[in-house]
């Protein structure tokens, strides 16, 4: 049953997404434009290349998985399953996107950004203590604790978090209104960035000594 009940619930999210489907994607000017891989072609476009309609086949349209749990063995407790336009190429042109989020009890979904997508997140199972902080200079916090059935908004851009309080797993499912919406995790971009970010620069910006930035740069590099 609670399977059912989630499935229900990504679909009526995806179908709820509709209104805001074109916040951050451009609107599709056909039925559909299913993605190609066409990485090899050496040609940049802000989106995917189309797949001849004649040679589109349902399957294109189709993903399979949002009901396996994932693996929460891991520094945060957390797992997350997407379905974005990476593996589904039919939602390229679409605007949406949804994903399944596992949380071992206290696991965390840490701070991150979405920089090209609103997120609506139902709760499916377990207790989720959720926020999102407004940009500068206001920089105001607003937090839930959600149960079962219960939804949140994470404006596009907007840092934001999930943390399972709970003693069992949780579960819940979200909708994207990007078909790629894109990732930020705030920790791992400050100090685990390619190449790392200057210490004086993190100890400068964080206001503290900087044999603590140092400190946090070795512990991610480990």
């Amino acid at each position: 049953m609670k399977i059912v009940f989630g499935f229900l619930a990504t679909i009526i999210l995806i179908v709820s997404l509709a209104p805001f489907s074109y916040a951050s994607d451009p609107s599709p000017l056909q039925d559909f434009c299913v993605a190609l891989n066409a990485s090899a072609v050496p040609v940049f476009v802000n989106g995917k290349f189309c797949k001849n309609p004649n040679m589109v086949v349902a399957d294109d349209f189709y993903f399979s998985g949002l009901n396996k749990p994932g693996n929460t063995s891991n520094a945060v407790g957390s797992n997350v399953t997407a379905v974005n336009v990476d593996n589904l190429p039919g939602l390229n042109t679409l605007g949406i996107s949804a994903v399944r989020i596992d949380y071992k009890p206290n696991g965390l979904n840490p701070p991150h950004t979405h920089p090209r997508a609103t997120e609506i997140l139902v709760v499916l199972e377990g207790t989720l203590f959720v926020g999102f902080v407004t940009s500068n200079p206001g920089n105001k916090l607003f937090t839930k604790y959600l149960n079962p059935g219960d939804v949140f908004v994470f404006p596009e851009g907007l840092i934001h978090f999930q943390l399972n309080v709970g003693k069992t797993n949780a579960i819940a499912f979200a909708g994207l209104s990007s078909q790629n919406p894109g990732v930020i995790t705030i920790a791992k971009a400050v100090f685990d960035s390619r190449p790392i970010i200057n210490a004086d620069i993190l100890a400068t910006a964080f206001q503290v000594e900087k044999n603590m930035i140092d400190s946090l740069l070795q512990a991610q590099s480990e």
